[in-house]
């Protein structure tokens, strides 16, 4: 029976490079379709800036629907000590 790997490779070796070369072929169309996504994301963007709306604004409220209640309140809470430390208030 004649073994077409290199001389000295054991074929256990190869399964588990063919294995890593999947993971990372895996990851790399992971990588292609996030930068799809974020290309798309910046059309939205544009499309909102482009309607009159404050993208900055967005991006704030967006952030701020990924937080719990009580992550907002004590957020809201230390920005206001700091304002009224630094005179802002």
């Amino acid at each position: 029976m004649m073994d077409d790997t290199p001389e000295g490779v054991s074929a256990s070796y190869r399964i588990t490079a063919d294995e890593l070369r999947a993971f990372v072929e895996r990851f790399e169309r992971l990588e292609m379709e996030k930068k799809d996504i974020a290309e798309q994301q910046k059309e939205v963007m544009a499309e909102a800036k482009g309607r009159g709306y404050d993208t900055k604004a967005m991006r704030k409220l967006i952030a701020l629907r990924k937080k719990s209640a009580d992550e907002i309140a004590e957020e809201e809470a230390v920005l206001e000590m700091y304002r009224e430390a630094l005179g802002m208030r």
